[in-house]
């Protein structure tokens, strides 16, 4: 009977192992000639490691990869904020309410990148007249791109607590502002770090919005990267394949310890 059962798995972990390969072979050879010397992919001519040096060592990489990580953890800060109220909001207002504000949080995580980037870039530097070179749009254009899934991360954190603790605090002798950060806030925490970690992943790898918000003299990863595709510089070439490659295994590194923590907390209240 296990042999049979065996016999019926095989063609899933067959199809899932076909699935796992096309998603990461590509990265992995990225990764791989990221401690070569080839300047194409195609042939290897020996293995160094003056690419991750060369990432460090470049004043304009270096700064670029500043920049584009104050900026994700800056908005994604602010998403974080405005998310978790929004969701907190909602879930403590009437249905109408309620079911209103989760359509329209619905309609940003939909819609195209290109758009958003383009309706944030007309209403706040043609309509308002926001010049690009404060860096407002930017933050503002990230923040819009992010705060929507930290909502969707904070609700079902919310819907697994129970509604009456907010008012049995308030009972108690807490005020409002007490039974939120004491009592609301604990039960949420994790779906905040996860809205938090996902929109500092999504202000990573946007592309749209920071270009058309960022200022001239700026440059995300993302935008340096699609530029620098264009041009037929080698060693930053190269350097960007070496950052491909950290940014990867920091994602991983990120994945493991997050699952390593929601484990921990299931075995607490397991047990």
């Amino acid at each position: 009977m296990r042999k049979d059962r065996m016999g019926k798995d095989l063609p899933g972990k067959i199809f899932v192992g076909v699935m796992l390969l096309l998603l990461y072979l590509p990265i992995l050879v990225l990764a791989f000639y990221s401690f070569t010397t080839s300047a194409n992919i195609g042939s290897v001519h020996g293995f160094t490691m003056d690419n991750y040096i060369n990432l460090f060592s470049n004043e304009e990489l270096r700064s670029m990869i500043l920049g584009t990580v104050f900026l994700a953890f800056g908005s994604s800060f602010l998403a974080a904020v405005l998310g978790t109220l929004g969701a907190i909001g909602a879930f403590y207002a009437k249905k109408v309410t309620k079911n209103f504000v989760g359509v329209m949080n619905e309609v940003p995580v939909i819609n195209a990148d290109v758009v958003t980037g383009f309706s944030v870039c007309i209403m706040l530097v043609v309509v308002l007249g926001i010049d690009k070179s404060t860096y407002v749009p930017l933050v503002i254009g990230h923040v819009v791109l992010s705060a929507p899934f930290v909502y969707l991360s904070v609700v079902p954190r919310l819907k697994q607590m129970d509604a009456s603790l907010y008012e049995a605090a308030m009972d108690l002798g807490a005020t409002p502002r007490q039974a939120l950060i004491k009592v609301v806030l604990p039960q949420i925490q994790p779906g905040i770090v996860s809205g938090f970690a996902l929109a500092v992943t999504l202000s990573l790898d946007d592309y749209f919005i920071a270009s058309y918000t960022k200022p001239a003299t700026f440059d995300t990863i993302s935008t340096y990267v699609v530029n620098a595709t264009k041009g037929s510089q080698t060693e930053i070439k190269t350097a960007l394949w070496a950052l491909s490659t950290l940014i990867f295994l920091i994602v991983v590194l990120v994945v493991v310890l997050m699952n390593l923590s929601g484990g921990k907390e299931r075995d607490k209240f397991e047990g």
